[in-house]
């Protein structure tokens, strides 16, 4: 195995350069293998999973997944706090900052930005859950797509650029996640859930998270400072992606329902308060069981 994971470390070495010494021995880092091994096996599920709970009765999982999304929520606003008064107080540069220019700002984002790769890990459990509820209309190819790239993505971040302009999208994500994991460990108490309104305009969060970031990384490229280049065309690219995908879920979700809506409200069909119209689940019931982005 050791004899394996060399080859491939010296294959990906020998096309992405020398890897940052900082962060070797730390888990999971020194090599690709068990990332990638991970991201397979998560697939994996996400195609067999469906399968063997086809005949199955749902699990319920609220416990659980109260549990689970408060974690997540509260590791997402430490990654967030943490990013950010580093950042604040050493003096990072918005337009560009490099990975080898404040020793221990830098040291100290890496601390964070690896507690933000393997979040990465734990929110495959987002996947799982839909499997043993049975909400398989939510693992779409957006939500697969997002979360099996993030986790690669990240390794390959850690590796080369741990710190310095990487902060950036990592930052705000955290803060995203804060939102969106209260609100899906509050939705898994039915008391709670006619109080909560902010569903809709995470996705906004979102898709604005994703132009603020692309933006932020033009600005490296336009006023470069020694960040390496590759990385910010790549994170352009990338971004381009999710925004594509994103916009494309939430006309989907919000503004094609809006328009059956106002269309039933022309057409004499009220859509009721209570979440039924003559006896059929309204347009605003059903968006609350339409597709989770994470």
């Amino acid at each position: 195995m050791e004899t394996f994971n060399y080859k491939v470390n010296a294959y990906i070495e020998t096309w992405m350069g020398p890897r940052d010494e900082r962060v070797k021995g730390w888990l999971l880092l020194d090599n690709y293998p068990p990332t990638f091994a991970l991201t397979v096996m998560y697939l994996l599920i996400v195609w067999m999973g469906p399968k063997y709970m086809k005949h199955r009765q749902p699990y319920s999982c609220r416990g659980v997944m109260v549990l689970y999304n408060l974690g997540l929520t509260l590791l997402s606003f430490y990654m967030f706090y943490e990013l950010v008064t580093a950042v604040w107080h050493g003096g990072y540069n918005f337009y560009c900052q490099d990975t080898h220019s404040a020793e221990e700002v830098d040291d100290k984002i890496i601390n964070v930005l690896w507690w933000y790769y393997f979040s990465k890990l734990i929110e495959f459990m987002d996947t799982f859950f839909f499997i043993l509820r049975k909400n398989n209309h939510q693992i779409t190819f957006l939500h697969v797509y997002h979360h099996a790239t993030m986790l690669n993505i990240w390794w390959f971040v850690m590796n080369w650029i741990p710190c310095g302009h990487s902060y950036f999208g990592a930052t705000l994500n955290s803060f995203i996640h804060v939102l969106m994991y209260s609100y899906y460990g509050l939705s898994a108490i039915p008391a709670l859930r006619p109080y909560l309104w902010w569903k809709r305009y995470i996705t906004q969060l979102q898709l604005t998270q994703f132009f603020m970031t692309m933006s932020q990384t033009m600005c490296a490229v336009i006023w470069p400072c020694g960040f390496p280049m590759r990385w910010l065309y790549f994170q352009i690219s990338y971004m381009v992606t999710l925004i594509m995908l994103f916009s494309n879920f939430y006309i989907q979700t919000y503004k094609k329902h809006s328009g059956s809506r106002k269309k039933e409200h022309k057409n004499g069909s009220p859509v009721s308060t209570n979440g039924h119209a003559n006896g059929t689940p309204s347009t605003e019931h059903n968006i609350q069981k339409k597709l989770r982005v994470d």
